[in-house]
């Protein structure tokens, strides 16, 4: 009860307050303008007081009152006394030159017909209240203007270095100048063009190009940095924020011209840098429209669909109607969350969520047989690298043998398009995971071959329960009319996936460092996992049958490099508020991933960023009766599996880190 009554008694207050400055208002423009025309009135005598003529002072006072009155009457009718006058501006000037004039001219017919005044009293009357009236509104911004200049002077401010001296630059120097809830200043600019060095903008100089941004940090002790150049391409953004990396200064950028284009460049739509924005390269779009046509109405089954790619790739085909999505993962927390998340977003799709692993050729089979899947994604895999050499085994059970066994399900029940997610490692591998992963490639294309030769029924069907009493059988003479094309897509490093360095060193700075880098010189290429997503989904669209889809990168990035900058866009210091330690090359790790092996060149599709690499020859069928002894030897968990592996992946040189 309190709390209304203190509400109410506050509406009081406030409404109290607004009539008595109503009230003064009001009667500040009867003294004005009593005040305007004795003015022209005084001056038309020079200003001596004794030369005003009795009949002009009388016809003055006789009319003056009554005019002022009926100027305030039509005032409040025109609702000025209503207008916020802390945000006073040209709508109350024009308001009020608008109605000087019509009043003033009224005013003269009615004063002429009762005593005949001198032109200048109609004249500079009407002009002396012009800019009274108006002075007597714009005061109370002018004020106010004055009382919040003072509150922030007892404030120190931050000084604020802007990238970009364009129309984006100007908007976010006028924000700055004019918000209340800021306490920041532009102390320089910055910008490439040098017909705009050493002028002003705003009153702010404009003190070199992006070169100077480190020295003109130091001189001007400059605390932060707005970017505002909308239309950079991303690799001049990363550029920009590199230098800008060198400084201690907090970054904040704008997202990009499609903001600007549609109005929407303010103080607030500066963003905090992130990761992805040093990657120094515009984002890949799939075609929506080629997606959507592609997948709607199609059954798809993504295997290992709870991990980082294969949930990501359930989101992005779950938006375009298919018939029927099946996720099969044998992880059920995973598998749980993407279910929860696709339910609720598209509470429509008829979605299947089937726990299994890819090891199991009896239950890939069975749900094979039972969905008919028409596209599958194959994203399921090991693919820690450490993790992997010290159990080399699992890495081919789980990859190699996994990816053989859900292509020969595929291919048995009716699949249009078989996608293998790859990765850069399996170029010239030097660690298991990777060479696991081309034997993975190596599957497909073997596969893809044998189907182009009309010899599917000549594929080996291997089966680790082979003998059991249970065991699945395939007659040969049943596998008619296989149409299914395998492809694979190859990418590097997945930002933020599971086992990404990106988390890995969010964690480490969060507790206060150090930051673990294998080596000062290792190098990694990098993708979002939309960018990885949208590649896969385009190459089950470009594909013909034993391709292997290359995504250009764009730069490799030093892993050091990348830490370091990690540690700045979290407003600390490399090697001094958070160390960086050097922990040597993990087993099986090299300093550089490749993405393509040099035998197989690259062909251009008709995105330009994205390419075909032409498949190694091989012997496809020496290759199978030698996969089906590796298989045994995985399974037998036999030491010397590198060796086996070496010999059948003869890009394959295994290394002791």
């Amino acid at each position: 009860m309190s709390s209304v009554n203190n509400k109410g008694r506050y509406k009081l207050q406030k409404s109290t307050k607004r009539r008595i400055l109503v009230l003064a208002m009001a009667f500040y423009d009867f003294v004005a303008i009593h005040a305007a025309y004795f003015f022209a009135l005084w001056g038309r005598s020079d200003f001596v007081a004794s030369r005003i003529r009795p009949d002009h002072l009388h016809a003055y006072l006789c009319s003056i009152s009554v005019y002022a009155l009926v100027c305030i009457i039509v005032f409040e009718r025109m609702r000025l006394y209503h207008s916020l006058w802390q945000y006073a501006g040209h709508v109350e000037m024009m308001k009020t030159f608008q109605f000087s004039v019509v009043a003033s001219v009224a005013y003269s017919f009615a004063i002429t017909v009762f005593q005949r005044m001198p032109l200048s009293y109609y004249i500079w009357g009407a002009i002396f209240q012009f800019f009274m009236l108006f002075a007597g509104r714009f005061s109370y911004r002018f004020l106010l203007m004055m009382k919040t200049a003072i509150r922030k002077r007892k404030f120190k401010k931050e000084r604020v270095m802007l990238i970009g001296a364009g129309a984006a630059g100007r908007i976010i120097m006028r924000d700055l100048m004019h918000a209340k809830e800021t306490n920041q200043k532009v102390v320089c600019i910055i910008d490439d063009d040098p017909d705009k060095w050493f002028r002003q903008m705003d009153g702010v100089p404009i003190v070199g190009g992006r070169d100077t941004i480190v020295a003109n940090a130091k001189k001007y002790n400059v605390e932060k940095i707005f970017i505002a150049i909308p239309s950079a391409t991303a690799e001049q953004k990363r550029d920009i924020l590199n230098i800008c990396n060198e400084t201690d200064c907090e970054v904040k950028q704008l997202p990009g011209i499609y903001q600007f284009v549609l109005g929407e460049v303010s103080l607030n739509q500066l963003k905090d840098v992130s990761v992805e924005d040093l990657l120094g390269r515009d984002p890949i779009h799939n075609d929506l429209k080629e997606t959507s046509a592609f997948l709607k109405g199609k059954t798809v089954l993504v295997t290992g669909g709870g991990g980082s790619i294969g949930s990501e790739l359930c989101r992005q085909i779950a938006p375009n109607l298919p018939k029927t999505l099946i996720i099969f993962d044998v992880y059920e927390n995973n598998a749980y969350d993407i279910q929860l998340e696709l339910r609720e977003k598209h509470p429509e799709l008829d979605l299947k969520v089937i726990i299994g692993s890819v090891r199991d050729s009896r239950k890939l089979l069975d749900v094979f047989g039972k969905y008919r899947p028409e596209i599958v994604y194959h994203a399921a895999a090991h693919k820690h690298v450490p993790l992997m050499e010290d159990s080399p085994c699992e890495a081919i059970k789980n990859n190699a043998v996994g990816t053989y066994k859900t292509a020969y399900a595929a291919m048995l029940n009716g699949c249009r398009r078989f996608v293998l997610i790859s990765t850069d490692k399996a170029v010239n591998p030097t660690n298991i995971m990777g060479a696991s992963k081309r034997l993975c490639e190596m599957i497909i294309q073997a596969f893809d071959k044998k189907i182009k030769d009309g010899k599917a029924d000549e594929i080996p069907q291997l089966f680790t329960h082979e003998g059991d009493e249970d065991c699945v059988v395939i007659d040969p003479a049943t596998i008619k009319d296989i149409r299914t094309e395998f492809v694979a897509v190859r990418f590097g490093n997945v930002l933020g996936s599971n086992g990404s360095v990106i988390p890995v060193f969010k964690k480490q700075i969060e507790k206060g460092g150090p930051i673990t880098v294998t080596h000062p010189d290792i190098i990694r290429y990098f993708m979002t996992t939309p960018e990885a997503v949208s590649l896969v989904l385009l190459a089950g669209i470009y594909a013909k049958g034993g391709e292997i889809f290359v995504l250009d990168m764009g730069s490799p990035v030093k892993i050091d490099t990348l830490a370091r900058n990690m540690i700045k866009l979290s407003g600390l210091r490399p090697d001094i508020d958070i160390k960086i330690v050097y922990s040597g090359l993990r087993p099986g790790e090299k300093l550089y991933e490749e993405k393509l092996m040099a035998e197989e060149g690259l062909k251009q599709t008709d995105n330009k960023l994205i390419h075909i690499g032409c498949p190694i020859p091989f012997d496809v069928d020496v290759f199978l009766e030698d996969l089906k002894d590796l298989m045994d030897a995985a399974y037998s968990n036999r030491r010397d599996i590198r060796t086996l592996v070496e010999k059948i992946v003869t890009t394959y040189h295994p290394i002791d880190n």
